[in-house]
């Protein structure tokens, strides 16, 4: 018990100290990163309400729910790396940390290709010269 009490503790340190420039840099810096990567125009300024069309609420749905899933699969990449690296010679809890990192690993490799597929439909049936026009 004492061993994972240690392991939480210093699991919150790193986590605590790799999130500390989000913080220190104040939330307008955090919001012009975003902006600037990109995250801000998958979705333009009016979120889901901007779309102007239904295919277009449809595949920013499903882009939105591609982004959650994306992020909770990286998650689990980490959580499976460090139950790996933290095994400590125990068999049992290296195998544990290799399946969920293999897993998750599955999990962000499908959910790229479906993000791939979705912008691949959508863009077939809004153009004019694709199979739609």
């Amino acid at each position: 018990m004492k061993q994972k009490i240690v392991k939480l503790v210093k699991f919150a340190t790193v986590t605590a100290i790799i999130l500390a420039p989000a913080v220190v840099f104040g939330y307008n810096e955090v919001q012009g990163g975003l902006q600037t990567s990109g995250l801000s125009g998958l979705f333009g300024t009016g979120g889901l309400t901007s779309s102007r069309s239904l295919p277009e609420l449809i595949a920013n749905a499903i882009r939105l729910m591609l982004l959650f899933a994306g992020a909770i699969a990286v998650v689990f990449v980490i959580i499976g790396g460090y139950q790996y690296l933290t095994s400590a010679g125990n068999e049992e809890s290296a195998e544990k940390g290799q399946k969920t990192l293999t897993n998750a690993i599955i999990g962000v490799v499908v959910v790229v290709l479906a993000y791939v597929i979705i912008n691949v439909i959508v863009n077939l049936v809004s153009s004019n010269s694709g199979f739609g026009g």
